[in-house]
């Protein structure tokens, strides 16, 4: 089978509506159309193969209710390739293979294209010419080294070295010959912190280091690792929960008593709380799907507490450190035994005395093992060494035998000390892809839960899945999918998270969705709730008719008493332009309009840490960054802000030319991600004349003339 996309579908269209459609324009039968799903004004259609071609010639760009619909296909990744004997697992091993040579190409490519320092920091992946200003040890026995530019004023440019990034330390004098791998563990504005295995003993005086993001290859062999393992099963849970997630089996559910389990949380509303009762009668696997400001980890966190009550342990994840810390602080704060695995230095720092190392490294009996290493040492170096008396016969290997016992001593300690603290622990923290069997070894958890699912692709989520009787997955399909690098992996499917696959699949049947929002003004929430959520989104009264004039010295005018405002750039010749020595994309003039936005808002009395401007494009981000980052204004991509919120946001879209080609910003769940960052004030800023060829952006434009949102950059002030 494979998978029909709709889109630009008439508001208020019904399944049948569509049947009828595919029938009397695309000319198919009905026997021949599958499963329809809805989603805004999206739609996907299970359909044979063979129909496939002839479908999307007939339906791309035919009239339904006076609209041109756009239709295209991809192959359904849920099921084995027609004609082929891979079956699910061997086919997302082969696109994970993919995806690896597509990554270790990319970085090759930035590489070997950036002939210059300057040109390689543009990259985003490397930061050249350091000079280490700190180092010493701890955070679990790693080496902390911090680095910044020769001139400790100069500020680090843009770069995606992220907290928890894998790096490569070089240095720059050994021509690369000198290297250590370590990971980002704190960055600001002009250092930069990795945490080491070993002190990095340098060749010259007066050494400069480079430092590149590195592929994580430990992560990817434990993802083809639970692959082989999940298609092998027999007989067992793991087995079970595979007959489910591939759709070989319905997924059940228990009957809900008449009263729910008193909440701990007694702010959750409605909507919450149905989708928590939903998550705990959950036999095999649910679905929470929390869409932008709804409350979803406050979901989560309850999930998860409940179940703990119940007396279950629980398996706590997410694809990404960032958003395993946001669960993980939550659990900390509502007082429950919640233990976080993990390299350290990838935590949060105020989290970080919560982790296995370190609550390892600091436990009592280790000061026991530390003392038998100390000693086992000693006594090897004393085996070691020449003596002019010569040592009784036996002496040096007796010696060397009880230095080994000590080892083995200390080692036993250790590990006792490990299971000591797994065990006190109901729930335990971890990334998808940092779910090690040398530490957890066949340790089993009767609740998983997977958050922001949606980011991850599927090898990942079978890491927990593999060690949980049950499976709670939560996100929003309709925010960002997981980054695929390899084309090739992407046009397979490999994008398709299993969280949107199921949801395509068996959709209200196995999900419940948050419909309550608690960030956006209603006009700021209803463009996306109308296109991504089917106009089910509301807003609590608490933040309804929020704007910036109602914050504590914030002056009332016309830029801080509306939520919603678009500068349409179109005929002001703000041409986009390709980054000089680089490939992404900027808008020079479009930056000098956000500057004076920036500007407006702070003179209006708007704090700097409360306004944000994003940009699909790392070329804008660098354009913007070094005006508005000193006078403490965020400034991101899109991806970089995802979760995240401010009062004020600012979007740059960049692209304006004549050839309407609108490149990301093709990809609307992008978008969704961007229009819903910002609490009480949305401006944006764009060229109505090449982002409208696309329908989405049509009804955006559209949206912003009917609130009275709508502006042309000439009615702007210089």
């Amino acid at each position: 089978m494979t998978l029909l996309f709709l889109d630009n579908l008439p508001p208020g269209i019904n399944k049948g509506a569509i049947l009828r459609f595919m029938i009397e324009t695309g000319g198919a039968s009905r026997d021949a159309i599958g499963r329809i799903e809805l989603t805004g004004r999206q739609a996907t259609v299970d359909i044979p193969d063979a129909l496939a071609d002839s479908l999307v010639k007939a339906l791309d760009g035919a009239q339904l209710n006076h609209r041109h619909i756009r239709a295209w296909t991809q192959a359904d990744p849920g099921r084995a390739s027609a004609g082929t004997d891979e079956d699910h697992f061997q086919r997302l091993a082969r696109l994970l293979d993919l995806e690896a040579e597509a990554e270790k190409a990319q970085l090759l490519a930035e590489m070997q294209r950036a002939g210059s320092d300057e040109a390689a920091e543009r990259t985003g992946h490397t930061l050249v010419q350091l000079v280490i200003i700190d180092e010493y040890g701890g955070l679990g026995g790693r080496i902390l080294v911090t680095l910044a530019k020769r001139s400790q004023n100069q500020s680090l440019p843009w770069h995606r070295l992220e907290v928890g990034t894998p790096v490569i330390l070089t240095e720059e004098q050994s021509g690369g010959d000198t290297a250590w791998r370590g990971v980002v563990s704190q960055r600001d504005r002009q250092t930069i912190q990795v945490a080491l295995n070993e002190w990095p003993e340098t060749e010259t005086s007066r050494p400069t280091f480079r430092l590149d993001v590195s592929n994580d290859e430990i992560a990817r062999q434990r993802q083809r690792d639970a692959l082989t393992r999940a298609r092998s099963a027999r007989g067992d849970r793991t087995a079970e929960l595979r007959r489910v997630l591939l759709y070989e089996q319905p997924p059940s559910f228990q009957k809900q008593p008449d009263s729910a389990p008193a909440p701990l949380d007694h702010g959750l509303n409605p909507p919450q709380l149905e989708a928590v009762r939903f998550a705990l009668a959950a036999n095999d696997v649910a679905i929470i799907h929390g869409p932008p400001g709804t409350g979803k980890t406050t979901t989560v966190v309850e999930v998860i507490r409940q179940a703990v009550r119940q007396g279950q342990t629980v398996l706590a994840c997410a694809p990404s450190n960032l958003a395993v810390d946001n669960v993980f602080e939550r659990l900390l704060a509502a007082g429950e035994s919640v233990l976080r695995l993990g390299h350290p230095a990838r935590v949060l720092p105020q989290l970080r005395e919560h982790t296995l190392d370190l609550l390892v490294d600091n436990h009592p009996d280790m000061k026991i093992a530390r003392k038998l290493i100390r000693e086992a040492y000693a006594l090897r170096d004393q085996a070691g060494k020449f003596k002019r008396a010569r040592p009784e016969p036996g002496a040096k290997r007796e010696m060397r035998q009880e230095a080994k016992q000590m080892l083995t001593d200390a080692r036993r300690i250790e590990a006792q000390t490990v299971e000591r603290i797994l065990d006190s622990a109901r729930i335990l923290c971890a990334t998808t892809t940092g779910l090690s069997s040398e530490v957890l070894g066949r340790r089993r958890f009767d609740l998983g839960v997977i958050d922001e699912a949606g980011q991850s692709t599927e090898p990942g989520v079978w890491l927990p899945i593999l060690r949980s009787d049950r499976i709670i997955l939560a996100g929003d399909h309709c925010q960002l999918p997981p980054t695929v690098v390899s084309p090739e992996a992407a046009a397979q499917g490999f994008g398709l998270s299993l969280m949107e696959r199921l949801m395509v699949e068996l959709g209200p049947d196995i999900s419940r969705q948050l419909t309550v929002q608690y960030r956006m003004h209603e006009a700021i929430m209803n463009f996306p709730s109308q296109e991504f959520y089917d106009d089910s989104l509301q807003a609590d009264p608490s933040v309804r008719t929020h704007v910036l004039s109602d914050l504590p010295g914030v002056t009332a005018e016309a830029l801080t008493e509306t939520p919603v405002e678009y500068i349409d750039t179109a005929g002001a010749s703000y041409d986009e332009e390709i980054e000089p020595d680089g490939q992404s994309r900027r808008n020079s003039q479009e930056a000098i309009l956000v500057n004076r936005k920036v500007e407006s808002l702070l003179a209006a009395g708007v704090r700097p840490g409360d306004i944000a401007v994003i940009t699909p494009y790392a070329a804008q981000v660098r354009l913007l960054r070094e005006p508005l980052e000193p006078l403490g204004v965020e400034v991101d991509t899109v991806d970089g802000f995802q979760g995240r919120e401010k009062e004020a946001v600012i979007i740059s879209l960049v692209r304006a030319n004549l050839a309407g080609d609108i490149g990301f910003l093709a990809d609307t769940r992008r978008m969704n991600v961007a229009l819903t960052r910002a609490r009480r004030k949305l401006i944006v800023i764009g060229d109505s004349a090449t982002i409208s060829v696309h329908p989405f952006y049509e009804r955006l434009i559209g949206y912003f003339e009917q609130i009275g949102a709508y502006r042309s950059v000439w009615e702007e002030p210089i």
